[in-house]
């Protein structure tokens, strides 16, 4: 089906989006990992696993509009420490849940209501999933400090 070349091009945008969160979810969870914080390393996984999804909905979804994945991802932006970690990540998140308001908006305006349906429900997953989850990270490292946070991410 030939879908509108501004929706393929919008969903290439989201598409490198999704790609760099997913690359820079990648190495943050073998950062992590490597510093002996496994709890964190796993969630930072799974949100990993998350983006790589999203990044095949949209390229199923390009492809269907006969369209062509542009498979380079975004500028990725890695962390330092835990809480650098979390907030470069957070960034990314913010980032995906603006790209994605506006490609709803413009899916409405060319009436593609299928690709908007997949859109919302990724927009879901990021903003209720991905950026919640991050912020109460944030959030628990302030309340509790970094040293009492930081242990509870550690395995024996």
């Amino acid at each position: 089906m030939k879908g509108s070349k501004k929706i393929i091009a919008t969903l290439n945008a989201l598409l490198a989006d999704e790609l760099a969160a997913r690359d820079q979810y990648f190495i943050h969870s073998r950062m992590l990992s490597e510093w002996g914080l496994v709890r964190a390393a796993e969630r930072i996984a799974h949100e990993m696993e998350d983006e790589t999804q999203h990044a095949s909905e949209l390229i199923r979804r390009i492809l269907f509009l006969e369209g062509l994945p542009a498979m380079t991802p975004s500028k990725l932006t890695i962390g330092a420490d835990l809480p650098d970690i979390f907030a470069k990540d957070l960034a990314v998140e913010y980032t995906v849940v603006k790209n994605l308001r506006a490609a709803i908006a413009l899916c409405e305006t060319e009436q593609d209501y299928v690709t908007r349906e997949i859109l919302e429900k990724m927009l879901d997953d990021t903003e209720e999933d991905h950026a919640h989850w991050l912020e109460q990270q944030l959030g628990l490292i302030k309340l509790v400090g970094l040293q009492n946070y930081l242990q509870t991410q550690m395995t024996s």
